[in-house]
Formats: structure tokens, C-alpha cells, sequence
């Protein structure tokens, strides 16, 4: 299979293993961004339609990767935008209970954190068994055991951003819909990576970041949301969001209704003339890949690295179990961090440390040759006493 690293401007003494702190820039990327900043230079530039073009492309783009209607996705700034939007608009009661997997990124769980506090709520955070064998498995049962009648909500990712443990999503949808619950994704560090099908898994809201698996710009993201809220409430009232706003000379002609479908949560500006482009380009080129190839080129280079790794008496999750695109390396209790870090950074291999967990997250402009370095530095540092 290729790897496509001829098409980013990474250096070659980087090892960039990494993706799940932030992808590096595809050129082409790049090179819409800095034809956008030099476009804003005139605002005679613009036309009414390039307030609504672009950004209707990329809601078509991103339909396309989770093969859901366009008209279901909007803009967002970040994660915790689009989980207030949902957060402000759940029908939850005194007494009822939140499910979250314990540990996950902190946009997942502060806005659950609110709701539990202003409405009564119980929030329950879900680990794995410390004790099983197989810790995912275990996770993803204890997931589903304390799904309850009284629950109102369950709030997971969609593979966990510390280790890579794949949540299954389809039991919890199924479980969740038997109590009469909801599901909400936080896709950030799966979609376009792993293919994921909103008409299979059926969440009720699905938000993503647009920097990491879908190689955009910081500060845009995308979000999915269902039927349930057709008639919510968004976070802020915005000019952009409202029937007719295409009629600029007809703005002073105040509308009580919103655009058809989701658009009425999507972030003010969200025509956003730097940015846009850019993310427009990067999901172009992400549905160019296909997340079904860069799971397969991923699990290709990981494959032997893995069974070295497993050889040397380090802990990482089965296949199934797991993305190929972002695992996690679970360390000894007596390792030394801080010394397996400094090697790291000498070599100039880039890689995150989530917990007790190194986390590894390549992607198409990886080779087998990245993979093996890392696999060098660890073993040697097994057989060093390092770990």
C-alpha cells in the first residue's frame, strides 16, 4: 500500500507518530489557506453566495464520510460548542443518570458535569475492570450494565483519546434505545480515520474537531445531529442561521424560522473566509483516502511493531479491540517516564504520553520505517531496565 507523505511538508529527521494531538497540514491545505488570506485582502472579493457555498460543500463533504444527510450537519468552532448545543436542549429529570466512559477528553464531560448540577442528576463514570484480562471488553460490558432506566443519556467517544479502546456503539445504541435514552459521539478521534456510518450506528448527535482524523484547520469542526432535535434551541441566535438570510437586502425583515434541518445550531460566522477553504480541501482529501484505506494502511504498518512490542512484555489492546490508527502502549508500574521520554525526543519521535498509556497514532505519511524506530527505542529500553 502507499503512504502519501509526499503530499505533507513534514521534515525528514521527524519521526511524526503523533496524529492524535494534531495532524500536520496537507500541502494543498496549506495552499488553500494562504490563497484565503490573500483573497481577504479585498472584500470586493466577495459575493453574498461566498457566505453559503463553501460551507454547503463541506456539510455534502462530511454527509459524505458518515453517509448522513447534509442537511444534518453544521459548523462548529469546537467539541464543547457542539455538546452544548445538545446539552441545552436534553429532557432529562431529577434522579436520572448520565453514563460516560470514565477518563475521556474533558469537552465530553464538563458539559455533562452541568447538567448533572443544575437538573439532579447522577453522573456515573465507567472503568474498566482493573482486574480483567481483557480490559476493552470489560469497559465496553460495564458500559452496558449501567445503562438503566433512569438513564437519560450515555456520552462515549467513539474510540477512547487516551488508548485507542474501541467503544461498541451499536450495543450501546441498541441499549440505550430499549431505556429510551440518548447517544451522543464524541467522533473526534476516530472519523476519517475509521469509517464510521451514521445510517448503522444511529447517534443522536455526533461532534468531531477538525484538526486531528480530518486534517483541517484548529478552531473548525463538524457536528451531526438527529431527528430529537429538529425543534431545539441553539446556544446563540445568528443572522446566518435564519430562512432567507441569503437576501441581504431583506435582513431588516426579521425571521421567527430557522433554515431547514440542523443549521439552526451552527456557529455564528461559520462562512469563516480563512478557515473554511481549508477544511473544505482537507475533507475533500480525506474522502479521496477513505477512512477504510487508512485503517488498512495503518493496521499494515503497526502489525509487526505490535507483535515485537508484545514479544518484549508490553501491554497493547487485540485487534477489534482497537483503531490501527491510535493505540495505546501500556507501561510497567516501575517505568521510568521520564527517561523513555528524553529518549523519545532525542530521536526525534513525536508521540503522546495519555495516563500510563504512551499513545501512538500514525497515519498515511507514516512508513514501516517510523514504526520500526519506535520499535527499537522501547525494546532496547526493555532490555535496558528502562521499563
Amino acid at each position: 500500500m502507499e503512504s502519501f507523505k509526499h503530499l505533507f511538508h513534514l521534515p525528514d529527521e521527524i519521526t511524526y507518530l503523533n496524529c492524535a494531538y494534531m495532524a500536520p497540514l496537507l500541502q494543498s491545505v496549506e495552499e488553500a489557506g494562504i490563497e484565503a488570506v490573500k483573497k481577504r485582502r479585498n472584500p470586493l472579493a466577495f459575493s453574498a453566495d461566498d457566505f453559503f457555498s463553501d460551507t454547503e460543500s463541506i456539510r455534502s463533504e462530511f454527509g459524505r464520510l458518515i453517509n448522513a444527510p447534509s442537511s444534518r450537519v453544521v459548523l462548529v468552532p469546537s467539541v464543547s460548542y457542539g455538546m452544548a448545543n445538545v446539552a441545552r436542549n436534553v429532557q432529562c429529570s431529577r434522579g436520572e443518570n448520565i453514563i460516560l466512559a470514565a477518563e475521556q477528553f474533558p469537552s465530553n464531560y464538563y458539559p455533562w458535569e452541568r447538567l448533572a448540577k443544575e437538573h439532579g442528576l447522577e453522573l456515573r463514570q465507567i472503568s474498566p475492570d482493573p482486574k480483567a484480562e481483557n480490559r476493552e471488553a470489560s469497559w465496553n460490558e460495564r458500559l452496558l450494565d449501567a445503562i438503566d432506566t433512569n438513564t437519560c443519556l450515555v456520552a462515549v467517544s467513539h474510540t477512547h483519546w487516551a488508548d485507542g479502546t474501541l467503544f461498541r456503539l451499536q450495543d450501546l445504541r441498541a441499549r440505550t434505545r430499549d431505556v429510551g435514552a440518548l447517544l451522543v459521539v464524541d467522533g473526534t478521534q476516530s472519523v476519517g480515520a475509521l469509517p464510521f456510518d451514521v445510517s448503522v450506528i444511529q447517534p443522536d448527535a455526533l461532534v468531531c474537531a477538525g484538526y486531528k482524523w480530518l486534517m483541517g484547520p484548529y478552531a473548525l469542526g463538524l457536528a451531526y445531529y438527529g431527528p430529537y432535535f429538529d425543534n431545539g434551541t441553539p446556544v446563540e441566535e445568528n443572522w446566518i442561521n435564519r430562512k432567507n438570510s441569503s437576501d441581504f437586502k431583506g435582513l431588516v425583515n426579521y425571521q421567527s424560522e430557522y433554515e431547514t434541518g440542523a443549521i439552526r445550531f451552527e456557529v455564528g460566522e461559520h462562512s469563516n473566509f480563512n478557515l473554511v477553504p481549508m477544511l473544505l480541501k482537507a475533507l475533500r482529501q480525506v474522502n479521496e483516502f477513505t477512512p477504510q484505506y487508512i485503517q488498512s494502511y495503518t493496521g499494515q504498518l503497526i502489525e509487526s511493531t505490535i507483535a515485537d512490542l508484545r514479544d518484549s512484555g508490553f501491554r497493547i489492546a487485540a485487534a477489534g479491540q482497537r483503531g490501527n490508527h491510535l493505540f495505546g502502549i501500556r507501561m510497567r508500574q516501575n517505568t521510568d517516564h521520564e527517561q523513555l521520554r528524553k529518549t523519545l525526543d532525542n530521536e526525534k519521535v513525536i508521540v503522546s504520553w495519555r495516563g500510563d498509556s504512551l499513545r501512538i497514532s500514525p497515519n498515511v505519511y507514516n512508513t514501516q520505517a517510523d514504526l520500526e524506530k519506535l520499535t527499537t527505542i522501547l525494546t532496547e529500553a526493555a532490555k535496558m531496565g528502562v521499563l
